[in-house]
């Protein structure tokens, strides 16, 4: 009689399962809400190998919630911060993000922004990562702050869109929207109107991922997944 021997784990993609469904998890109830053994259940594996794996709960969250900003919208150091603005616009508001529960990542850690690390790591994603490139490209006085505030403009956004549903803002498309916004955004910035005109077409670097006004979930399907 022959013995079959016990299939061993796939270290890495058991990791990265545990991942994909802290990310589900984190996203839509928070960090406190998050249990590791509903984590661990999701994947069908013992609590005590996610410990193994990432050695505490806030690691877990900090590596599921951490999202690279993509190169291509900056890789040219002339393109005009208006034009990042309005890829940024349907990224992170119009945008579904399904391996996040449906929102940004930057929006989804708002529901833990309770927790001090959270909020730090927050602010290294949004003013690290996104906001330092716009202060690079801004001239004049102020430019750290006019870029802080086109990072409020379009998380403020995000926020009235997705966790408040301002009714307005909510029924409004990306198209609708995003010529208002350049506006704001000017005014910031100091870019005139035709300022590298032709170099800003919001490329759909997620294929799969709705944009509102287009194929996104409707707000009231919205309010039932988050609740």
């Amino acid at each position: 009689m022959t013995t079959t021997a016990p299939r061993r784990r796939d270290r890495v993609a058991t990791r990265a399962a545990l991942l994909d469904a802290a990310r589900i998890r984190f996203a839509r109830q928070g960090f406190e809400a998050t249990r590791v053994r509903d984590i661990a259940a999701d994947v069908g594996v013992d609590p005590a190998l996610l410990f193994r794996y990432f050695g505490a709960k806030e690691k877990v969250y900090a590596e599921a919630m951490r999202l690279e900003i993509p190169s291509g919208g900056t890789a040219d150091p002339h393109r005009p911060v208006v034009h990042i603005v309005d890829e940024l616009l349907r990224d992170v508001v119009f945008d579904e993000w399904p391996e996040f529960g449906g929102e940004h990542p930057l929006l989804a850690m708002l529901r833990s922004s309770g927790r001090a690390a959270v909020r730090e790591q927050l602010r290294s994603q949004l003013c690290g990562d996104y906001l330092r490139e716009f202060t690079r490209r801004l001239d004049g006085p102020d430019a750290e702050l006019r870029a802080e505030l086109v990072g409020a403009l379009l998380l403020g956004l995000g926020v009235m869109r997705v966790v408040v549903g301002g009714p307005a803002v909510n029924a409004a498309s990306y198209e609708q929207t995003r010529g208002l916004v350049a506006d704001m955004v000017r005014v910031l910035t100091g870019e005139r109107r035709g300022d590298g005109e032709g170099a800003s077409p919001v490329a759909a670097r997620h294929p799969k991922r709705g944009a509102a006004g287009t194929n996104s979930v409707s707000g009231s399907d919205r309010d039932t997944r988050h609740a």
